[in-house]
């Protein structure tokens, strides 16, 4: 579930401080477990996604709060607008996402004056590719792993500050 090179990722953010915010329209209790089972569910990590209520007995009744979608992804994340306001004083976003929707996900960032958009392309390529080169700054076709975001993070955190 989570993509090769994902540890090298997840623990520079936590050692540089950076806050990540995973916006899922899956299962957040999932996601959450694998994350927590892969040891990389560090203090700077925030998922927003779709959470089960379940009743006394273990029994799913309902999804918690309003579902999120691909197309709604934006609305979702406005709704956690504390984790927003962590991100108040960094005007840069490293933003990846692996459909057209995705691109909003940071619109609800106050003072954004940088965001390099990395988008995963992994099915129907042909039918796909031209508007995902229209709209990504980096497309990554049927890439699996944090290779190509792994070395831009590891740049920026390493070279000299100007």
């Amino acid at each position: 579930m989570l993509r090769e090179g994902y540890k090298v990722f997840f623990d520079r953010l936590q050692e540089q401080q950076v806050p990540l915010l995973i916006f899922s329209a899956g299962l957040g209790d999932i996601l959450e477990e694998v994350i927590r089972q892969n040891h990389v569910f560090h203090p700077n990590v925030h998922v927003i996604s779709n959470y089960m209520d379940f009743d006394q007995s273990g029994v799913l009744r309902a999804f918690k709060g309003q579902l999120i979608h691909t197309f709604n992804k934006r609305e979702g994340a406005l709704l956690h607008a504390a984790h927003f306001r962590e991100l108040k004083e960094r005007p840069n976003v490293l933003l990846l996402g692996d459909s057209l929707g995705d691109l909003t996900m940071a619109d609800g960032v106050a003072h954004t004056q940088h965001a390099l958009t990395i988008g995963f392309l992994n099915d129907q390529v042909e039918e796909r590719k031209e508007s995902y080169v229209n709209s990504y700054d980096i497309v990554l076709v049927k890439d699996e792993t944090m290779d190509v975001p792994n070395a831009i993070l590891n740049y920026i955190t390493t070279a000299p500050a100007k």
